[in-house]
């Protein structure tokens, strides 16, 4: 079993049980755009009481390490806690909403959307919106100066601007985040889009 596959193991576990979750980082963004082979795999949880224990019986001891007072006490602090698949020696890290305030509108708003697993299998997961997406791809950016992060935000632009996608990206709000993140970071937003709008040109001549 490859990380990906564990992960989306765990996407499903979440749906069966109706625990809310939301995928953002640049699987987040497969939907939208995103084709590169490896992929960070962030999920965003907001698990209430029933769904500990009830995500814990999804991944039973002794394969897997999913304790539910560990999850809960994680949860109750906003720190981060992870599954682990021992026999395959892969962990995914879970991120509980309280962590991460900023995401709060975003899961609000998350939508539904198609992926496909590593074994090619289709599934619907809830995603953060693309523009979503792109903002914590900025941050990250800011933060670690990864070139990742513009190969993502442009492929996501090329993707809208070519009209392949249904949801509205609004420009001038990205634009804005993107000041607010600094004068780098903002001419780093700048580039990107000028070059997708290029790309898109080109392909449409």
């Amino acid at each position: 079993m490859t990380a990906v596959s564990f992960y989306v193991q765990i996407v499903k576990a979440l749906d069966e049980i109706g625990a809310p979750y939301m995928i953002v980082g640049a699987f987040g963004g497969y939907p939208f755009g995103i084709t590169r082979v490896t992929f960070d795999i962030d999920i965003l949880v907001d698990l209430r009481e029933q769904d500990f224990e009830a995500l814990s019986q999804k991944f039973p001891l002794p394969r897997y390490y999913a304790d539910s007072e560990m999850m809960r006490n994680s949860t109750q602090m906003g720190i981060m806690f992870n599954i682990i698949d021992t026999n395959e020696g892969i962990k995914a890290d879970l991120v509980p909403l309280k962590r991460e305030p900023d995401y709060e509108i975003a899961f609000e708003r998350r939508v539904r959307r198609n992926f496909v697993d590593p074994a090619g299998n289709a599934f619907t997961a809830w995603v953060a919106q693309p523009a979503d997406i792109i903002i914590g791809k900025l941050t990250a950016w800011k933060e670690g100066r990864s070139d990742k992060h513009p190969k993502d935000i442009r492929a996501m632009l090329v993707f809208d601007l070519s009209g392949a996608s249904d949801l509205t990206i609004d420009y001038e709000m990205l634009a804005s985040e993107a000041k607010k993140l600094g004068q780098e970071t903002f001419d780093m937003w700048n580039q990107v889009l000028l070059k997708a709008r290029d790309e898109v040109s080109q392909h449409k001549k």
